[in-house]
């Protein structure tokens, strides 16, 4: 069996650069052509399967390398360049002279939104791709098939059909968005959900308001500056008439003199501006099932005419009568297209429950699909779909091919989904970057008090938009054809039964499920029960059922059954997936699969699926696809990097190996590989999931592995091992030294905490395998005054002033970590006599404390309060006079 590329070398540190940059690329990429969750950057879906595709050839290795890293860029695929054509088409090239010169076969079972297809048939695969969920199958067939079917004669079509679908919902929905008199534009409108006060003695409609900001871009600090544009709402109490006024200010230059931060609801927990009184979050909840929420026209949003930027203003009468009049235009509309199309146009399939991604709107009374749109946006996302409907019926009317008809309406289908989004009373106002925010801003739909309702004619964003899916469409009908008349296969159907015979494939490219991280069905019937009522009729086998189908998808998630079961579930489906890959698998072929997860039970689940299919690991890289920015400001535990895991049929031969033996070669290889991986900059929980790989890799090559009793080694005992080994290894080049014996094992323990989760919540089982590795247990640190807090399923380990209130008492010290919080309490009050009194009773040695203190100061991001603690506690160190008892010397 030859070895690939990817089983020897591999540019991590371009391809995550690349990786994380294309994040911030919006113009072309297939990411703007419709929502999918957690799908693959394409520098990596592209350099991986590069390098997987290629043999090793050690005389050109640095050159292939190079080849590889130099694909990576979104400018190489994104322009037309003879360079960047010149690049791609060396690729091809080689990828077929190692295959004897004809195309490799490509398979993704879990193609999702189809980057690493997209990515195989760029660089000359025949490339199929498979997946369980019929919208990703639609996206499938709009990134991969029909660009290459139909070419760029779909940009002229699609753009015409989207303009006249444009035209014609004008035409019927204008009148209900109307200009203002001096021609301003409305962008849209703030609406704010209402609640009846529930003090008998006021009874106020309350707007349920987040905060009343209208515009905060501010350029100035701490005072106004030109070029601020801070504008807000304020709330006026009007106690005679029992209500709550409103009026605008800032618009003129005039100052804030209130806080807009300060709303009336937070988190359900509801605050009447009249009288005081308070509404918790369970009777929130409860009005609005029981229907008393109302909603409240807040703020017009315009666009000037001749003025560059956004206005604001209050609703008038006639914005009042343009609602009024949609809503009745609404149920007429309603019933002509539900007797035309044989189901309510609306949206009435219900929201599954309980679901956390999806379930808080049925919990604030909307428990259908089509609850999520206010009247005049059910009647506008009714129009254009019927208008979609109808340019359908036209094109073929006019002769058009019907296949062709069929890809042209799909695209106007998916900007239609890309309108609900933003038609939606889940959209929020944005008043720091002055734009609508969708729905699914994040892998969930939230509850949004105060709710924006854009205009789908303003042509400001979240309007009819096709620029974006010409965009996307000019790149991939760019990709020229692997061979003239077969464009890729996309399937739909189950990964656990795969269509092909056996031995069918040269490599598997694939990204599966993350245990329980996204819940794909129920996100995406938002979009299925629009999709079924633009495109049911062409894809009848796609929208057969009321929503998503679900019995066969492949995520640890509650369905009425217990944790337990989901995740017994998951590790069954997913070891019948991996065999199914193994089954179609040529004998020498290779297969990518990647996963990232932050906790070890699911790297647990995986593992034993890959082995139970027969499939062992032979290379694993880890890759940052995610911005560290946004890691940084959330609060739990989160990774950088995902792990692309290069693996082989197990030999049926494959010996069996003994732990002593096997042991030592997981922990060669693993150091061996952990210390590329330091040069490469992987770092904290990245680190610890990195090394998962290597381990995996000495482990899998064994029919199996026996301790000397003859008893089998687990997963879960590997994974043990393979923590105490990382721990040591991160413990020796944060400190410095391969010298560990002067350092206490708490102290180990925070070392490791802050570098891999910095300040995080992490959850308990997760904690409690890191501080066993060190030989740590948790229950002992968390009684008052101690290192650790717990905070339900959580673990917190604190900071110097979380526990100033406990730890300057304290005078008895067992580990350095607690001598070096008080001191640097100490020294941050300048207590100067305090805090040589306190380190000279330390049982610990000052070289030893400083060396603890450097660590925490070099681990923790720059900004962080503890690392500023620690550097004042070192400069105070450096400072110190060389006397007798020298300050911090302790000696």
């Amino acid at each position: 069996m030859n070895t690939c590329l990817i089983e020897s070398d591999f540019p991590m540190r371009r391809v995550s650069e690349e990786s994380v940059r294309e994040k911030n690329i919006r113009h072309g990429h297939i990411s703007t052509l419709h929502i999918w969750w957690a799908r693959r950057p394409l520098a990596a879906s592209r350099a991986t399967a590069l390098a997987a595709l290629l043999p090793d050839d050690p005389s050109r290795r640095e050159e292939l390398l190079r080849l590889v890293a130099q694909i990576a860029p979104w400018e190489v695929v994104s322009d037309d360049s003879f360079a960047s054509q010149h690049l791609l088409e060396k690729a091809r090239q080689l990828v077929r002279e190692s295959f004897g010169g004809r195309a490799p076969r490509v398979l993704d079972p879990f193609a999702g939104g189809g980057a690493i297809p997209l990515e195989a048939l760029r660089l000359g695969c025949e490339a199929y791709a498979l997946d369980y969920n019929p919208v990703a199958v639609l996206l499938n067939k709009a990134v991969l098939e029909y660009p290459q079917r139909f070419g760029k004669r779909l940009l002229e079509s699609v753009q015409q059909w989207g303009e006249r679908v444009l035209e014609e919902a004008r035409r019927e929905l204008e009148r209900f968005y109307p200009n203002d008199p001096d021609g301003s534009i409305p962008v849209g409108y703030i609406w704010a959900r209402t609640l009846p006060c529930q003090n008998p003695a006021c009874g106020a409609e309350i707007p349920l308001m987040r905060q009343t900001w209208l515009a905060k871009k501010a350029k100035g600090e701490g005072r106004r500056v030109k070029g601020d544009k801070l504008i807000a709402l304020r709330l006026i109490p009007n106690r005679a008439a029992r209500r709550v006024d409103v009026e605008i200010v800032g618009q003129n230059g005039e100052p804030i003199d209130f806080d807009p931060e300060e709303g009336t609801v937070s988190r359900a927990h509801v605050r009447c501006p009249l009288c005081g009184g308070t509404i918790d979050d369970n009777t929130t909840r409860r009005l609005f099932r029981e229907g008393k929420a109302g909603q409240r026209l807040m703020a017009v949003v315009l666009h000037p005419p001749e003025r560059r930027g956004k206005a604001y203003r209050l609703p008038t009468e006639a914005d009042l009568a343009a609602y009024r009049a949609a809503e009745e235009a609404m149920d007429a509309k309603r019933q002509k297209l539900w007797a035309e199309w044989g189901l309510d146009p609306v949206p009435d399939e219900r929201i599954i429950t309980p679901c956390h991604e999806v379930d808080r709107p049925p919990m604030y009374g909307m428990p259908t699909w089509g609850d999520l749109f206010n009247p005049r946006q059910k009647l506008a996302l009714i129009t254009f779909a019927d208008a979609v409907r109808r340019a359908h019926a036209q094109m073929l009317a006019q002769g058009a091919d019907p296949e062709f008809a069929k890809a042209v309406v799909t695209y106007l289908a998916l900007a239609l989904d890309k309108l609900a989004t933003y038609l939606c009373a889940l959209t929020r106002w944005r008043a720091d970057v002055l734009s609508f925010e969708r729905a699914f801003d994040r892998q969930a739909l939230p509850m949004v008090w105060d709710y924006g309702e854009v205009s789908p004619f303003s042509e400001a964003r979240g309007s009819w938009d096709l620029e974006g899916i010409i965009e996307v469409l000019t790149h991939l009908t760019r990709i020229p054809p692997v061979e003239a008349g077969s464009p890729p296969a996309v399937h739909h159907g189950s990964a656990t039964a795969l269509p092909w015979p056996n031995d069918f494939f040269d490599a598997v490219l694939t990204d599966p499920p993350y245990y329980d991280n996204v819940n794909y069905s129920a996100l995406s019937d938002f979009f299925y029960v629009w999709l079924k009522r633009t495109l049911g009729d062409l894809y009848p086998d796609l929208f057969a059922t009321p929503l998503t189908p679900k019995s066969q998808e492949i995520v640890a998630y509650l369905n009425g059954g217990t944790a337990e079961d989901a995740n017994v579930r998951f590790e069954q489906m997913l070891t019948q997936a991996f065999r199914e890959i193994h089954r179609v698998l040529k004998p020498e072929g290779i297969a990518v699969i990647v996963f990232a997860h932050k906790t070890t039970e699911a790297w647990e689940t995986v593992i034993n699926a890959l082995l139970e299919a027969g499939l062992y690991m032979t290379a694993s890289w880890p890759i940052h696809t995610e911005m560290q920015a946004r890691l940084n400001a959330q609060e739990t535990a989160s990774l950088a990097s995902s792990i692309y895991m290069v693996c082989r049929k197990r030999p049926a031969n494959a010996p069996v190996g003994e732990f002593p033996t096997v042991r030592r070669e997981i922990e060669e290889r693993v150091r061996q590989k952990l210390s590329q991986f330091w040069g490469e900059g992987i770092r904290g929980a990245d680190f610890f999931m990195s090394a998962i790989g290597p381990a995996v890799e000495a482990f899998g090559k064994y029919a199996r592995v026996e301790k000397l009793s003859g008893d089998l080694v687990t997963v879960a005992e590997l994974l043990e091992y393979v923590r105490k080994v990382v721990a040591e290894f991160a413990l020796e080049r944060i400190l410095q030294s391969p010298e560990l014996g002067s350092v206490d094992a708490p102290t180990r323990f925070y070392l490791l905490w802050r570098w891999t989760y910095n300040h995080a919540r992490v959850h308990f089982d997760e904690a409690r395998k890191l501080a066993q590795g060190v030989g740590v247990e948790l229950t002992a640190h968390w009684d008052r005054g101690g290192l650790i807090k717990k905070e339900k399923e959580y673990v917190r380990v604190l900071a110097p002033h979380d526990r100033d209130a406990t730890v300057l008492k304290s005078e008895r010290f067992e580990n350095m970590v607690d001598v070096l919080h008080k001191a640097a309490l100490l020294w941050e009050r300048g207590d100067r006599k305090g805090l040589e009194e306190h380190l000279h009773n330390s049982p610990f040695s000052g070289e030893n404390l400083r060396r603890v203190a450097q660590a925490i100061s070099e681990v923790l991001p720059d900004g962080d309060k503890e690392k500023q603690l620690m550097q004042g506690l070192l400069y105070g160190w450096r400072q110190a006079q060389p006397t007798e008892r020298s300050l911090f010397t302790g000696d």
